[in-house]
């Protein structure tokens, strides 16, 4: 159960650069505070009922209780206040949800005053004053934005026209794996992020990603993760949305970091614009690449809202966000849980090898063929979200969410980690039991909200299907052509399931394993 902290220990849970910049914000926020909690307290003596929540404490409200892990803090927090939650975050208040039937209100039932984003700076800026679709506010244009999207980019259509990268990368991770000495130990992870990230890559910028002709791939990449470094960061703007939270990232860099990313990624999308659009360029008779349809969507300039090269920017933007840390991670903890449990390996081993026969490896029609590897795709994604917390969303009118009054202009997370582990909506809870589906039609398609791992309602993954397709085909391949154990003196429980991250929530350790090609009799390396 989370405990408040001690006064000594409040600011060695912060990042240190905060500490100036908390010197300069006191005077201005122990006002806002006395503010909040005289309006508080006239609101709980009114006709408000608002959810319980943790004592606050000046300044920071409950930002002290989140911690590296808040959807762990968190989980444990609503254990004792509840599973609608109320917190102040600095001066935004929060509600925390943490069950599947207050998940509902949130993405079903009120949905359509809950699909709003709060702004965020670091979102905002790299996602072009908010010209994209994770991050936007709810309204006219993103709607228009998000049908394009799936018409044009995410469509069953489109996944399966991506079948050709998924089968390229996999191949050439088979091979890389393959070409390891035997009984030779090997960190899974990069293999892993290269096949995802080779894949969304493709798809976006062609074939040449990934070739010496696309000379920006490695700066590209290194651009990218400082991106998803600085939006998952703590920004004193997103809790003290004012000018002092302003000061205080400018004088903690956190502003003039976040504009040197974004110069940087800026100069690189423009770039692939300028070559794309380039007329001596052949466009490819499939219609091309990703940002071929984007730039095509930018010329038409259909619809009811002007498309512009900023929208192109941030669509490929969050094609990449969303496209290969969730995948890859997702991955990566499926193969953590099955090396800790033989049983479930083999039963999955057995199942792909059965389907597949004596091909040199899983083709994309065996995939839906493979039953029992979607019950480990659910039960991976029920206890590993990769978005632990979703996106955050905010309420555009006053609702009632668990009996309780949540007014406008409040900032909503759904702990998606703690309703996939919520002992009300699953036996062994913390369990790894993929067989627990068996006969089950809970999916994570946003229609059982006891498992939400790409959200619900309005605001739902936009990539689900091509996430699912690439993570299962990814793993189906892994399974059928290699043997896997773990080094030498080292024990299933050993395996570390210790967790880290930002926007997405991974191992911390990474996974070394021990991988030994499987030749059936009748395939062909």
């Amino acid at each position: 159960m989370a405990t408040p902290l001690l006064p000594s220990e409040l600011l060695a849970g912060l990042p240190q650069q905060w500490l100036l910049g908390l010197l300069l914000l006191l005077p201005v926020v122990l006002l806002a505070s006395s503010y909040l909690f005289l309006a508080t307290k006239t609101t709980k003596n009114g006709a408000r009922c608002l959810p319980p929540g943790p004592a606050q404490v000046p300044v920071l409200g409950n930002l002290h209780l989140l911690g590296p892990l808040p959807h762990r803090n968190l989980r444990d927090l609503a254990r004792r206040h509840g599973p609608v939650m109320l917190m102040r975050l600095g001066t935004v208040p929060t509600v925390v949800v943490s069950s599947a039937a207050a998940a509902r209100e949130v993405m079903k039932e009120h949905d359509i005053d809950c699909c709003n984003r709060p702004v965020s700076p670091g979102p905002k800026r790299i996602s072009y004053g908010l010209n994209d679709i994770i991050f936007a506010p709810y309204g006219q244009q993103w709607r228009e934005m998000r049908k394009l999207f799936i018409v044009e980019l995410l469509s069953m259509r489109r996944v399966q026209a991506a079948s050709y990268a998924r089968e390229q990368q996999v191949d050439r991770m088979i091979a890389r794996l393959s070409r390891a000495a035997p009984a030779t130990a090997v960190a899974l992870n990069e293999h892993v992020f290269a096949v995802a990230d080779g894949i969304v890559g493709t798809v976006a910028f062609g074939n040449i990603y990934g070739t010496e002709r696309f000379a920006h791939r490695e700066r590209f990449q290194h651009v990218l993760d400082e991106a998803m470094d600085v939006m998952a960061s703590f920004s004193a703007e997103d809790f003290f949305p004012n000018a002092a939270g302003r000061l205080v990232d400018r004088v903690t860099g956190l502003v003039a970091r976040r504009e040197r990313i974004f110069r940087e990624l800026d100069a690189f999308f423009e770039t692939v614009i300028d070559q794309h659009t380039d007329p001596a360029r052949v466009v490819p008779e499939n219609g091309g690449d990703l940002v071929d349809v984007l730039v095509n969507l930018w010329k038409e300039n259909r619809g009811t809202f002007r498309f512009t090269r900023d929208h192109v920017k941030a669509l490929i933007m969050n094609t990449f966000i969303g496209g290969i840390d969730t995948s890859s991670v997702t991955v990566l903890w499926a193969m953590s849980e099955l090396i800790r449990k033989p049983r479930v390996l083999r039963k999955a081993q057995d199942e792909v090898r059965a389907v597949v026969g004596g091909k040199p490896r899983v083709d994309p029609d065996d995939v839906p063929k493979l039953p029992y590897l979607k019950m480990i795709v659910k039960e991976t994604l029920r206890l590993h979200p990769p978005a632990t917390l979703l996106v955050p969303r905010e309420t555009v009118r006053d609702v009632r969410i668990g009996g309780y009054d949540v007014p406008a202009r409040t900032r909503v997370f759904v702990n998606a980690w703690a309703i996939g582990r919520d002992p009300a909506s699953w036996a062994d809870a913390e369990e790894f039991h993929p067989d627990r589906f068996e006969g089950s039609n809970v999916d994570y398609n946003g229609g059982h909200f006891e498992l939400v791992p790409f959200g619900a309602g309005r605001r739902i993954c936009p990539g689900l299907a091509m996430g699912e397709t690439n993570v299962s085909f990814t793993l189906a391949n892994l399974l059928y052509c290699f043997d896997w154990a773990l080094p030498e003196g080292m024990a299933a429980e050993d395996v570390s399931m210790e967790e880290a991250g930002g926007l997405t929530f991974h191992q911390k350790m990474p996974l070394v394993l021990v991988p030994t090609r499987y030749h059936n009799r009748t395939a062909t390396a």
